[in-house]
């Protein structure tokens, strides 16, 4: 994990550059039927049925409303996640067709990145 100010500096900004939507529109669209419906729902095992994209979702929109300075080694080990996350799903390249309304870029916005805005 990210042990010097340097470390946690270059994950921030990666982060950044990862997250390309607005704390606002990333809650949006969290409570629509798309963003609920796509994802991995498995091992956290507390059976509510939200997935783990989706939870990830709601820990972003904190992150990004918390003060730099204020941030844990918890939130920059999930923003590092989330880094990951995004450069290995954009990597697939998601569907030949209709990416717009695709399950993967639904399943991208959960992680707070649209591949419409790049």
């Amino acid at each position: 994990m990210a042990d010097t100010s340097d470390d946690q500096q270059k994950i921030y900004e990666e982060f950044n550059d990862a997250v390309n939507m607005a704390p606002a529109e990333l809650e949006e669209f969290l409570d629509t039927d798309e963003s609920k419906r796509v994802g991995w729902k498995g091992e956290d095992g507390d059976g509510d049925g939200e997935s783990v994209g989706h939870k990830s979702g709601r820990r972003i929109v904190e992150i990004k409303r918390t003060k730099k300075a204020d941030l844990s080694d918890d939130d920059y080990a999930h923003m590092q996640k989330v880094v990951g996350y995004v450069h290995r799903h954009l990597a697939q390249g998601g569907p030949a067709e209709d990416k717009e309304h695709s399950d993967w870029r639904y399943s991208l916005m959960n992680w707070g990145h649209d591949p419409e805005k790049d």
